[in-house]
């Protein structure tokens, strides 16, 4: 059995991870969120490490909303790098293992096949620089596995799934980029990886592999495409056209190629990973069920 510390664990990985506990009921999880732990804040995570022996941290606190960020660097700095400089240094002191979650924003979108581990970094954005300076932090402590995803999605929460199936009862017609391509992922296959891996390490010590992993859904799409296979498996009528980017403008810029190369944890846990459209069903199987 192990103790297990979630952070932002009510958002939509969080969650994920809190309706798998049950299947994982070996081990115990101490679920947080930012009223109950603010991990800017060194006195409160010391308190908790003192309190209780933790043995694994999976960080899924963070600031996320991309276009805010570019108004509120301050915050997004905050939670994105010091909030992650703070668990490191007590994981390290406290010898904790950790699983960081990133994000594909920490590249330009300039590429034209999918990005590795080792492809450089180039943010266009706050929140794409605050996640890759998160990780610089992340990295300072040895035992962690940093994993970056890409275009998130969850019964949990809200995230472009849920915008998508409320617009398409309450709309006609809505638009939707087709020139940004990446990934779609499910959380709750996300929760699961971290949650084998951990069970995987409590057998064998040597299973844990730290370093920087992408793990995303298979197959790739535009959000169009997403939001098009959203619209066929849900079965509204509400008319989606194709847009370009520069016709829908953000606060922050978006990368427009987003893909990330998986080869490094298929072979490192011998993964079959879900192809996106299944996974979609699955959620929104799930969505109903709800």
């Amino acid at each position: 059995m192990a103790t297990i510390l979630v952070t932002g664990a009510n958002g939509q990985l969080g969650s994920e991870i809190q309706n798998l506990t049950r299947e994982f009921g070996q081990h115990e999880f101490l679920m947080t969120d930012l009223e109950k732990l603010n991990i800017t804040s060194l006195p409160s995570l010391k308190k908790l490490f003192n309190n209780n022996k933790v043995e694994y941290i999976i960080n899924c606190a963070a600031f996320t909303d991309v276009d805010k960020a570019e108004e509120d660097k301050k915050e997004a700095e905050k939670v994105n790098i010091v909030g992650v400089s703070n668990l490191a240094k007590l994981a390290s002191n406290y010898q904790i293992k950790m699983f960081h979650i990133s994000t594909d924003y920490v590249f330009d979108g300039q590429g034209s096949k999918p990005y590795s581990e080792d492809s450089p970094v180039n943010p266009l954005g706050v929140y794409g620089q605050t996640k890759y300076k998160g990780e610089v932090e992340a990295r300072r402590h040895t035992q962690t596995m940093i994993i970056r995803t890409s275009w998130l999605y969850s019964k949990y929460g809200k995230n472009f799934l849920k915008t998508i199936l409320r617009l398409g009862e309450e709309k006609s017609e809505i638009g939707v980029v087709y020139d940004q391509v990446g990934s779609p992922t499910n959380a709750a296959d996300l929760a699961a990886l971290i949650l084998n891996i951990i069970d995987g390490t409590e057998r064998d010590a040597s299973y844990f592999k730290p370093g920087i992993y992408h793990y995303t859904n298979e197959g790739v799409c535009s959000w169009y495409d997403f939001a098009m296979e959203i619209k066929y498996q849900s079965g509204f009528d509400c008319k989606i056209n194709p847009i370009r980017t520069e016709n829908y403008p953000t606060p922050a810029k978006r990368p427009a190629y987003s893909v990330l190369d998986k080869k490094k944890i298929t072979q490192a846990y011998n993964l079959e990973i879900p192809y996106w459209r299944y996974s979609l069903v699955k959620c929104l199987n799930e969505l109903v069920k709800k």
